[in-house]
């Protein structure tokens, strides 16, 4: 039996700090959780589990014990979900009838039956038992919706294949957009290109970037990367020097000096799984994609670690706003400073790491975040 409103309230009561004891960890619940929460449209499975924990990564050990959320992964708008305890454990299930919703994602229907010879003839009804043991059609209406989200993927998603991050020789030895065919002065979807130079080609589609930001380490001024932004998709029409293309799709006008390279056959998902690093991370916000001063939640930003660091994509580390220099007037020492602490100011979610930079999404913001604030393990 869940014990659902009743042993919400008396979570706070019994566990001091609100830390559970769980498996090989601690489960961390957020003192201030509501004893019942309504899905709304826009919600995102990260922003559910926070209302409940203080860290939302810990999301699979609070939903792994109970028997109404099979799949944590499907959960809908329009659903309530309870907090309480059994068996000394916290647990969040559904209201009494969801469990089907749940599974399907179609609300319960009411039992009305509503039923015409125009429904029956154009199929529209499905057959329930009436009394006296004969089938009669009726109709349910039943409205289909879309399960939340673990993270707003919509956000990321123009990032996962372009643009990139490449290596120092990487864009600069790339073959390149010398001409355009025909005369044109600008080119467009399906315009020919010529380029220099693609002989013995491996692949006949290339996307074409154009030379961005320089991302440099913050304490050393070493180069991890250069961005290379996406201009348009291309197809080999002739191999040479100089090599003909056509445009199949661009985003942008195509410049002389244009850089080619092969398109990239990477498979990315939009089911993370996010969790702390195994290994400890410490470094630094270096630039944000998204063109803006101050960084938010939802914002994509540019770390100085990646994969030669230990970082996969889900990997969450907190944010610290780092301390002012602050002057000490009432100090003995003349023109004394000293640097306040450092605040932590939220969390990010790696979702797509190269060999020595990552682009992660903001997950939480409670004070505003800057370019070289730092990240690190939780």
């Amino acid at each position: 039996m869940v014990f659902r409103t009743l042993l919400g309230l008396v979570v706070s009561f019994f566990v001091s700090a609100s830390v559970w004891a769980y498996g090989t960890g601690e489960l961390s619940i957020n003192p201030s959780h509501p004893n019942q929460y309504t899905v709304v449209q826009g919600d995102t499975l990260w922003d559910i589990s926070g209302k409940f924990l203080n860290h939302p990564t810990q999301w699979p050990q609070l939903w792994s014990y109970n028997s109404q959320i099979k799949n944590p992964h499907l959960i809908y708008p329009g659903q309530t979900i309870y907090f309480s305890v059994v068996d000394g454990r916290p647990r969040l299930s559904f209201s009494k009838g969801n469990e089907g919703y749940q599974e399907s994602g179609v609300m319960p229907s009411s039992d009305t039956c509503v039923v015409s010879e125009e429904d029956i003839h154009n199929g529209r009804t499905s057959f329930a038992m009436a009394q006296g043991g004969k089938l009669s059609p009726c109709i349910r209406e039943t409205s289909q919706k879309a399960a939340i989200q673990l993270i707003p993927t919509e956000t990321i998603a123009k990032y996962l294949t372009s643009p990139k991050v490449v290596g120092v020789n990487e864009l600069n030895t790339a073959p390149y957009v010398v001409d355009f065919a025909g005369e044109h002065l600008i080119a467009a979807t399906g315009d020919k290109l010529y380029v220099r130079t693609i002989i013995e080609p491996k692949t006949s589609t290339y996307t074409l970037y154009r030379s961005g930001e320089t991302f440099k380490s913050p304490e050393t001024g070493e180069v991890l990367g250069y961005e290379a932004k996406y201009i348009a998709d291309t197809s080999l029409v002739q191999e040479g020097d100089p090599a003909t293309v056509v445009i199949d799709k661009s985003i942008s006008d195509i410049m002389l000096g244009d850089r080619l390279m092969p398109k990239p056959e990477e498979q990315f998902t939009l089911n993370y799984f996010p969790r702390p690093p195994e290994e400890s991370i410490k470094g630094s916000i270096i630039y944000v994609l998204d063109g803006v001063n101050q960084i938010g939640k939802y914002n994509v930003v540019v770390i100085d670690k990646g994969t030669k660091d230990g970082l996969l994509p889900g990997h969450e580390l907190e944010i610290f706003k780092r301390g002012r220099i602050a002057r000490d007037t009432y100090s003995v020492v003349k023109n004394d400073q000293v640097k306040l602490p450092d605040e932590i100011a939220g969390t990010l979610m790696v979702f797509r790491p190269f060999e020595r930079v990552s682009y992660a999404l903001v997950m939480k913001a409670s004070q505003a975040i800057h370019v070289l604030d730092k990240v690190q393990t939780p």
